[in-house]
């Protein structure tokens, strides 16, 4: 796995061992980044169900200021850690070793404009992340959601929860769904 594009183009990043991950294709997040590019530059990055952090060094490698990582795995949090430190990224990361919907739950406020999460796929925890996030005030009205999930994966209960989805990239076996919350006028 490597960076992609940016200020650390083609530097090597390191993968957690096992199964307990799963990295992103460079194709993937080529595509992933490509759609994101116009909102990246200066942006806060939120990496949910962070990995090897590679998705959040990407964004810190295309412009964005600021990388929060928030991953409940201690292999993979020191993977991170070295990552960001190979990447000398230390100034603009924050790594939070916790679950992703305690790290949800304790924040006052969303101060991301863009938001990440690769949770486990069918295990419900997207649901749960957005349920929580659907209560939550937003510091950027605009912020984008971005969920990796199974290409089965069914999100038709995003509406209710207040969230609009505006695109759905499908890949071979699974796709990234796009959404922001919507404001209520």
């Amino acid at each position: 796995m490597r960076v992609i594009a940016g200020s650390r183009r083609s530097l090597p990043l390191k993968t957690v061992e096992g199964l307990d991950t799963r990295p992103t294709t460079d194709r993937i997040k080529e595509t992933l980044f490509n759609i994101l590019m116009p909102d990246l530059a200066d942006s806060v990055f939120w990496d949910l169900f962070s990995g090897s952090g590679g998705i959040g060094i990407e964004a810190l490698s295309r412009g964005a200021s600021r990388a929060v990582f928030v991953e409940n795995n201690a292999n993979a949090v020191k993977c991170i850690n070295d990552n960001i430190k190979f990447t000398k990224f230390t100034d603009e990361a924050e790594v939070f070793r916790t679950d992703v919907l305690s790290y949800v739950r304790s924040v006052k406020k969303v101060d991301a404009n863009i938001i990440f999460m690769d949770p486990p796929y069918r295990n419900g925890f997207e649901k749960e992340v957005l349920t929580e996030l659907s209560n939550k005030e937003f510091l950027d009205p605009d912020c984008i959601i971005i969920v990796e999930a199974d290409k089965e994966e069914d999100f038709s209960y995003a509406y209710e929860l207040g969230f609009d989805i505006y695109k759905n990239k499908e890949y071979k076996s699974n796709k990234h769904v796009f959404m922001q919350k919507r404001i209520e006028e």
